[in-house]
């Protein structure tokens, strides 16, 4: 985790930056503590991971709805209490891993999975990244039966997608102890946000992600976005359609909204009235995004909603374009401009993702099990009683 490796072209302020990253030690002895490990209440659950540096694998959890609790640490080795210094040899047999802790009512574990898949690199044994080593491999840690069996078969299934060139290494092994790391360690991202982002650039992470899972084309003979779009949703053979495809398919307003980052006018679009139950879900990819059971009038003129569908399905970023700072929205795997997403939304959540119809397809609620949607039913019949 601390010794990235650069290209010849990184710029002199990535490589200031990352160098203030390097020379980060803790500060204090009570820094170097384990961190206390919270445990699930009643009707939670534990899943581990390892994927690379534990700072940034917490920072991909964290957060989520369904998730309570995440904690950096250390799995998968025969040392008992093993501290940093001696994770980092990679001769404890440990991994660098994460320890989340989720409600299943509101997250499920394959959800877990398809977060944890988008945020690793599954082809490189005992390297994430620029940080090598076996502390750095990729392992999913199962609990139990039913998690070993999801694990198995999401791995499986991205195998069988035809994604990737070489097969997936990512080992699924039964849980081991885990072991709280330092506290420095947790939700480093949050504590050390500059010396965080200098790390996380200098590694390329953000770079190899979107080489593995973004900007990837369509290798099926006549599959197309509406296609798609028809037959539910697989994150795990979904493969984005190259542009001339999305020229053909989509209509010159959807183009320049979700490829080139346009904004439709307000109160002249689909959705923005639109009170009818069911599900929206990306234009380009079909992946679930929103649910009508979220939407409210926001009184702008676009569709606007509490909180996503899928927070798995929802990627965000800083957006600095017309002289201000926005937080941009866009889908996960079809990385399609939605929109923005402002504090200043109702309770429960206090947020307003605001989208932009052209990058949404409505399915109403009577053709969601016909379109491949139906695992959604339950949430609207839980609603009506």
């Amino acid at each position: 985790m601390l010794r990235p490796l650069f290209r010849l072209a990184t710029p002199a302020w990535v490589l200031g930056l990352t160098a203030l990253a390097l020379g980060f030690r803790p500060s204090t002895p009570s820094d170097t503590r384990p961190a206390a490990l919270p445990q699930p209440a009643p009707g939670q659950q534990v899943a581990v991971f390892a994927g690379g540096c534990f700072w940034s694998m917490q920072k991909a959890f964290d957060g989520l709805p369904g998730v309570a609790a995440t904690t950096a640490g250390y799995a998968g080795g025969t040392l008992a209490n093993p501290t940093y210094e001696q994770v980092e040899t990679g001769r404890t047999g440990h991994a660098e891993s994460v320890r989340v802790v989720y409600d299943p009512a509101g997250i499920t574990y394959d959800s877990l999975l398809n977060v944890y898949w988008h945020h690793i690199d599954p082809l490189t044994p005992n390297q994430a990244f620029c940080d090598r080593g076996p502390q750095y491999r990729s392992i999913i840690f199962y609990g139990d039966a039913e998690q070993r069996r999801a694990a198995e078969a999401s791995k499986a299934a991205l195998d069988r997608s035809g994604r990737f060139h070489t097969p997936v290494i990512t080992a699924v092994q039964p849980g081991t102890p885990f072991y709280a790391a330092e506290e420095y360690h947790q939700q480093f991202y949050k504590k050390n946000p500059v010396r965080y982002e200098a790390y996380r650039i200098g590694c390329g992470r953000d770079q190899r992600i979107k080489q593995l899972w973004g900007d990837l084309s369509v290798k099926e003979a006549g599959r197309t976005p509406n296609h798609a779009n028809t037959t539910g949703w697989n994150p795990m053979t979904f493969k984005k359609p190259t542009e001339s495809e999305l020229k053909q398919t989509l209509t010159s307003e959807q183009y320049a909204v979700t490829q080139k980052d346009a904004t439709e006018r307000p109160f002249h679009n689909a959705y923005w009235d639109n009170h009818e139950a069911g599900i929206y879900v990306d234009v380009v990819s079909g992946e679930p995004l929103f649910s009508s059971l979220d939407k409210y009038d926001s009184g702008t003129g676009w569709p606007s909603f509490v909180r996503p569908l899928e927070p798995a399905n929802i990627a965000t970023h800083t957006d600095r374009t017309l002289f201000m700072v926005r937080t941009e929205v866009r889908s996960s795997h079809a990385d399609s401009h939605l929109g923005h997403v402002f504090d200043d939304g109702p309770k429960p959540t206090g947020l307003r993702y605001c989208m932009n119809s052209a990058a949404l397809r409505f399915i109403p609620l009577d053709r969601l099990e016909a379109e491949g949607y139906g695992q959604y039913l339950p949430l609207f019949a839980k609603a009506k009683t």
